[in-house]
């Protein structure tokens, strides 16, 4: 957007048609500015992620103030200036946050506990879902429901068509099931008499 007269008398004339009501005239308005407060927001800003919140920070500032811009007056002074602001206002904010945050890696990270501070390895599933599949088909069922997909005893019900009741039985079952052959202990509620 260059800075003739013309042009500047032009979304002077939108900006005060927008004032009065005119929709459409607002929406030419904004179309019409934004490129030119892009290209503003990047002479300061180095992200295209930056420069395009600015973008969208200085048309709602423009929409929220709109009524403060006095058609006897130029307009681009005025828009100037509420681009200036939000873009200072970032990069106030940005410097706060650089200054404050301190980025750690995984490596710089200990523990008290030195064994801690060793990486795991992945888990390997293979015995879980290999004691899954053995199941009879109603625990298993319940098992990949309520666990496996994280469904609520009335979801699954409605998909299996058990009620709830008997899906609880079932998933009672199944977790007393798995624990045997995970860990071959039957779980201390078993072992209470």
């Amino acid at each position: 957007m260059a800075d003739g007269g013309d042009q500047g008398e032009e979304l002077a004339r939108l900006m005060a048609a927008a004032q009065d009501g005119d929709k459409r005239a607002y929406a030419t308005l904004l179309q019409a500015v934004t490129p030119y407060l892009r290209a503003q927001a990047r002479r300061y800003l180095r992200s295209s992620h930056d420069v395009e919140d600015v973008v969208q920070e200085i048309l709602l500032t423009i929409h929220r103030v709109r009524h403060t811009y006095d058609p006897a007056r130029p307009f681009l002074p005025w828009l100037v200036a509420i681009a200036r602001r939000r873009v200072v206002d970032r990069l106030r904010g940005k410097g706060r946050r650089d200054s404050h945050e301190v980025v750690v890696s995984p490596d710089d990270e200990t523990f008290t506990n030195a064994a801690a501070n060793i990486p795991e390895e992945e888990a390997d599933h293979s015995r879980l879902h290999a004691a899954v599949a053995a199941l009879p088909p109603g625990q298993r069922l319940a098992v990949e429901l309520l666990k496996f997909k994280d469904m609520s005893l009335k979801e699954a019900s409605d998909l299996s068509g058990m009620s709830v009741g008997s899906l609880k039985v079932a998933a009672h079952r199944a977790y007393k099931a798995l624990r045997v052959a995970l860990t071959g202990s039957p779980g201390e509620d078993e072992t209470r008499g």
